[in-house]
């Protein structure tokens, strides 16, 4: 397997089960779920419902694949994806904590990316 299939089917993988654990103690009416974009490499848990009157929807995770990294945009998770995923063989180099500032990250231990400003996926 390539590095980029290798990567899709880990972070689905990890995702898949951070949903199955969370929703066995998810309260009735919430319910967390996985969204792949395989095509634009976007991975998000998402937790949506409803808790009495009130609506509930909330990003958890989100995760793109650039690069051929791992380019965590949003991280709610209790632990973070970021060790799990070293934890599973990719190098710290290849995981970017995107929601601290490119001045920050090569403080972090984790790569730093190549910032791509004004470039959109397709």
């Amino acid at each position: 397997m390539d590095k980029l299939t290798t990567y899709r089917s880990l972070i689905q993988r990890a995702l898949t089960e951070y949903a199955t654990l969370v929703n066995r103690q998810q309260k009735p009416g919430i319910e967390t779920v996985c969204v792949f974009d395989e095509k634009r490499d976007h991975y998000l848990l998402l937790t949506v419902g409803w808790l009495e009157a009130q609506r509930v929807r909330n990003t958890t995770l989100y995760v793109r694949l650039r690069d051929e990294q791992f380019w965590v945009e949003e991280d709610w998770t209790e632990e973070g994806i970021a060790p799990e995923l070293v934890r599973a063989g990719v190098p710290k180099e290849d995981i970017v904590l995107a929601f601290h500032a490119p001045y920050k990250r090569p403080y972090t231990g984790f790569g730093v990316g190549k910032e791509q400003v004004g470039q959109h996926a397709a």
